[in-house]
């Protein structure tokens, strides 16, 4: 398709608010300039009609730039009108189609981590999941990823409960003790994701992923599984690599700055 016709100084320009989003603080204009890849006497011009229009201002003292009020304003509104999960279910069917394996998505919701959509592979196997169903913390991968970014307090009961309850039934394959869960979701926050093998499902394995908002928060959760026969159970390998870019992406498309 033939490429349409667009304003190629706007073009240009938007290269400084780039440059200013992406610095850690203020820049002078000869580092601006610099790093947009144009003269400084050029960058001043543009800048001079981003200060007009307060989507750039100027510090007297330092003369440094800076992003000004007109930039945030534009930046809370579209945050303000993002959707994780409806961004996330565009992606989806051409991340199984590189995976190969069935996909879900999940949030927190009033019981726990929730799966909100499930795109299932042509040549998935028969798994017992449904929408709305609520994954348990510690012998699931979803669960394990939003405990690991869940408040401590108000992950605690549950982590207690849930203990209990395996306790009671005599069940090995989870931490015994909360000090274990919690170095358990140690080394998943450290890891940046979460893994499980035959522990929710028997001959599954499943992938967790985090995706952040702006704020930091944990927004939901991107979940690969697979029977362990076919499925790339490897840090990254096939399966988790594509997964992690994915939620990589979608983080970066909602403001997360990690």
């Amino acid at each position: 398709m033939k490429e349409r016709a667009g304003i190629q100084s706007v073009e240009v320009g938007f290269g400084l608010l780039q440059v200013l989003g992406d610095a850690a603080g203020p820049l002078m204009l000869r580092d601006l300039a610099r790093a947009a890849n144009m003269s400084a006497a050029k960058a001043h011009r543009y800048l001079v009609s981003f200060q007009r229009l307060q989507l750039v201002v100027q510090d007297a003292a330092s003369t440094r730039y800076d992003l000004g009020p007109a930039a945030l304003k534009l930046g809370l509104a579209s945050l303000s009108r993002l959707d994780a999960v409806k961004l996330a279910r565009e992606r989806i069917a051409l991340l199984m189609e590189e995976i190969g394996h069935t996909l879900a998505l999940a949030v927190w919701g009033n019981h726990g981590p929730t799966i909100v959509h499930w795109e299932e592979s042509p040549s998935a196997v028969t798994v017992n999941l449904r929408l709305g169903d609520v994954m348990p913390l510690l012998t699931s991968a979803t669960g394990l990823c939003f405990a690991a970014h869940a408040p401590k307090e108000a992950i605690t009961p549950m982590l207690k409960e849930e203990i209990a309850r395996g306790q009671k039934q005599g069940r090995t394959d989870l931490p015994g003790t909360l000090t274990e869960a919690r170095a358990l979701l140690d080394a998943v926050r450290q890891r940046g994701a979460s893994r499980v093998v035959d522990t929710l499902l028997p001959g599954i394995v499943g992938f967790c992923v985090p995706v952040f908002d702006s704020d930091g928060h944990m927004a939901l959760g991107m979940v690969a599984l697979g029977p362990a026969g076919t499925f790339d159970a490897e840090w990254g390998g096939a399966v988790e690599r594509p997964l992690r870019a994915a939620a990589a992406q979608l983080s970066s498309d909602l403001g997360h700055r990690g």
